[in-house]
């Protein structure tokens, strides 16, 4: 088989399959040739907007069935979708901007698929996490991706106590209007110095990529209007600094704990990063607690 005859085999669209196609995060030239095969040749689209996704479509002089597939119908359309690519259809899923399946409801349409032995293929292309972390400034060796943080109570202390805690960057996504809200308590859990890039907007006409502090963040954004989708890039916890370094010196290990809970921790994290300061394991840090 020749170079040519093997790319053209390996890019048929296959009867009974599900496909994840990602879509540009703004600028609409940033979709691939492969996604616009796909959006072609499935029998049917799955879309998180029908709306939104009509105009990306019709842009590209597409004009394929659609059905709607998102966070509030996915238990009853999920299943719906399974039985017919059972039954040979072909469907392209797509969601608002990005990458389906990440931060979003089509996790359970390919867990529905997996359980039902139907085939997925990943059509690749714009993700706003890993574009805004090749932007951050910030270590990308390791890094962390919590999405969007639960908008209140209990859940949301200890998701925020966790990203405080992790070692690793971590990549959080945000809407305008919980902007401020957000910094705020990021800066009350992870310390007014933790550096941030907030980068909003990605591939748009005002893009824009600002790296700063915690503290620095909260500043600008008293100030100024959030505007547009924001993906918080937040460096990982290495250790206490500045003024709160000398201030935990003094602490025990179950006073150190107690801290980090305060802030809005779980005990598990709290322990995790007690450890990471002190150079210890976690047992230890356990079993000095579980005595005081």
């Amino acid at each position: 088989m020749s170079e040519a005859e093997f790319t053209k085999e390996k890019n048929i669209t296959e009867k009974g399959c599900l496909y994840l196609v990602a879509t540009p995060i703004g600028n609409t030239a940033d979709i691939t040739e492969r996604a616009l095969k796909v959006l072609t040749e499935a029998d049917f689209i799955a879309a998180e907007d029908t709306r939104n996704s009509g105009l990306l479509l019709s842009r590209y002089g597409l004009h394929r069935p659609m059905v709607s597939y998102h966070e509030h119908n996915k238990a009853s359309r999920g299943p719906e979708i399974v039985e017919r690519l059972k039954a040979g259809e072909s469907c392209a899923l797509i969601t608002d901007a990005g990458m389906p399946a990440i931060s979003d409801p089509g996790e359970d349409l390919v867990r529905l698929c997996a359980e039902a032995s139907v085939t997925v293929h990943p059509v690749p292309g714009a993700c706003a996490a890993v574009s805004a972390l090749a932007l951050s400034a910030i270590s990308s060796r390791h890094f962390f991706f919590e999405g969007f943080l639960p908008v209140m109570g209990k859940e949301r202390r200890e998701r925020l106590g966790a990203v405080a805690a992790q070692p690793e960057t971590v990549i959080v996504y945000e809407a305008p209007h919980r902007l401020r809200k957000t910094l705020t308590e990021l800066c009350d859990v992870c310390g007014k110095d933790r550096k941030i890039s907030l980068c909003r907007e990605l591939t748009k006409l005002n893009e824009e990529v600002f790296r700063t502090t915690l503290a620095g963040a909260c500043e600008k954004y008293a100030e100024a209007e959030p505007r547009g989708e924001y993906v918080l890039v937040i460096e990982g916890n290495n250790g206490p600094k500045s003024e709160d370094a000398a201030e935990n010196e003094n602490l025990s290990v179950p006073e150190r704990v107690d801290r980090y809970v305060a802030a809005g921790m779980s005990e598990k994290d709290a322990i995790k990063a007690v450890a990471k300061e002190l150079g210890v394991q976690k047992n230890d840090v356990y079993s000095q607690i579980k005595r005081k």
